[in-house]
């Protein structure tokens, strides 16, 4: 600039990309601001990184969106920039939302996988099923190859949305898979309850796949989260540090306490928590039964509850009455599960006992009909089998 180029929007450009790549989004802005000639390139060079200065918070996504909005002309560029901002920021249904007002927009466009794969992803994480179909059937239909990048979203996007038949096709599909793809598979049945098939798939892998990593032994063990796997999740936790020098980490730690846990074997758990190289967080010694786990963290709720539910497993229901008086004599806040489902593009969220909802008063009402129906045929049928 100092010789003359500040009309030069080529220079402009490359100046606030390097500017943005080295994390010096004040001199970039400044250098957008001062230049006298700016061209859509400028702009998105901005946005883009904005958005990829994700660590400064939202505030800064905020800014990103601020100026996307000013610009004087938009192109695929620029809203696949802000896309994928938002999805690196986390802002989910902002990106979503974006995609769609630019589908509107610019309807005949070809759209690329970039892009796809950022909506996907967006999709993913909020469950948001129609949309994240529609980007399914809009691949098949346009022939595109599901590489790694593409592949993976998909089989993450349907394992997520509870579809695992849909995403082991995918799975199936794909001519290569690296690590985050085999992941992502055994990951995706240990969500959605398939405890068996996800140690089966791992088997597979170190057959035929590429070397697990440390993501990969965490889904195993999720999987293995079944009371009869206990002694699978033993062997899979041995060959994770024995054949592939992998040290388990929190993670795999808190993932076999759980388990051990929940089967009853908390004799186990205990010691596995001794045995651990770094210091148990508060998730690890919620497998832990006794005063360390409250003492840890006396206000999580989800602590008392896991330790309520794991004693109710042994039937120990004196310990299930003290943890709940417990809970309601130091004020801890329970912190509501949640659901959601979406219609017509819009995810709509619910807790328990939630009369927030606009619609709540006939959804009540279809409840409380569909609970009626319900017990008139238990009823019905109590009756012809007497």
């Amino acid at each position: 600039m100092k010789f003359g180029h500040e009309c030069d929007v080529y220079v402009t450009s490359s100046v606030i990309s390097v500017y943005c790549k080295l994390r010096g989004v004040e001199f970039a802005r400044r250098v957008f601001d001062e230049s006298l000639d700016r061209n859509v390139v400028c702009w998105t060079s901005l946005v883009s990184g904005y958005c990829g200065n994700g660590t400064m918070g939202w505030l800064i996504v905020d800014d990103a969106r601020d100026l996307f909005d000013k610009m004087p002309e938009r192109n695929y560029v620029s809203y696949s920039a802000m896309v994928s901002g938002y999805v690196r920021n986390a802002c989910f249904n902002k990106a979503i939302d974006l995609f769609l007002d630019f589908k509107r927009r610019r309807a005949n466009v070809r759209l690329k996988e970039s892009l796809l794969v950022s909506v996907l992803n967006a999709c993913a994480s909020v469950g948001a099923f129609e949309e994240g179909k529609w980007i399914q059937m809009y691949l098949d239909d346009h022939g595109f190859e599901y590489g790694l990048e593409l592949g993976t979203a998909g089989i993450d996007f349907y394992a997520k949305c509870g579809f695992i038949k849909d995403a082991k096709e995918i799975f199936d599909k794909m001519p290569r898979k690296d690590v985050t793809t085999w992941s992502a598979m055994i990951m995706g049945y240990a969500t959605n309850g398939e405890n068996d098939t996800g140690p089966e798939l791992f088997a597979e892998m170190e057959k035929k796949g590429p070397k697990p990593n440390a993501v990969t032994f965490v889904g195993v063990l999720t999987a293995c989260n079944h009371k009869t796997l206990v002694n699978e999740a033993w062997r899979v936790l041995g060959r994770m540090s024995k054949i592939y020098s992998i040290a388990p980490d929190i993670e795999h730690y808190g993932c076999m306490v759980d388990l051990l846990a929940c089967a009853g074997r908390v004799k186990e758990a205990e010691i596995l928590i001794r045995s651990m190289a770094m210091e148990p967080d508060g998730a690890i010694w919620a497998g832990k039964v006794g005063k360390l786990l409250i003492q840890l963290e006396p206000q999580h709720s989800g602590r008392y509850v896991l330790l309520a539910n794991m004693y109710a497993k042994m039937e120990n229901w004196e310990d299930v009455l003290r943890l709940r008086k417990m809970m309601k004599d130091r004020e801890v806040v329970s912190i509501s599960a949640w659901s959601f489902i979406e219609i017509d593009g819009v995810v709509h969220k619910f807790l328990a006992n939630d009369k927030s909802h606009s619609h709540s008063r006939s959804i009540y009402q279809t409840l409380s009909q569909l609970r009626k129906e319900l017990e008139s045929f238990s009823n019905a049928n109590d009756s012809l089998l007497l």
